[in-house]
């Protein structure tokens, strides 16, 4: 009778240690599958890192630029679609041109939308 006990406990810890042992490996399996998949936060951040760096490329041409007053543009930039807005002031017209021109002439801008307006020095 006690043999028969003994070997009803030793199978039942079987059973145990190879249940757990089987749903350890299927949660490795399942967070594997979840690590290979970015989140969603995470590709918001890329989105928006590139973005900021569309608009940073496009922020570096207009200040290089000689005859342009960078100084009060605002650039925004969608790099999914290529778009960029260019909002603020600027002193003459032909900047106003101009920096939609060099906008343009960034790799990675498809589109240009200016909002710049004209606001003469000191205004």
């Amino acid at each position: 009778m006690k043999a028969i006990q003994a070997v009803k406990v030793v199978g039942g810890a079987l059973i145990v240690l190879a249940s757990i042992n089987a749903y350890a490996q299927a949660s490795d399996a399942a967070s594997a599958d979840l690590s290979t998949q970015p989140s969603a936060k995470q590709q918001h951040k890329a989105m928006k890192k590139a973005d900021r760096a569309l608009a940073h490329k496009v922020r570096a041409k207009l200040a290089k630029a000689e005859g342009i007053s960078a100084a009060n543009i605002v650039v925004r930039a969608n790099a999914n679609t290529g778009d960029v807005w260019l909002e603020g002031s600027v002193p003459e017209q032909p900047q106003v041109d101009k920096a939609t021109q060099l906008a343009q002439g960034v790799s990675g801008v498809k589109n240009v939308k200016n909002d710049l307006t004209i606001r003469p020095v000191g205004q």
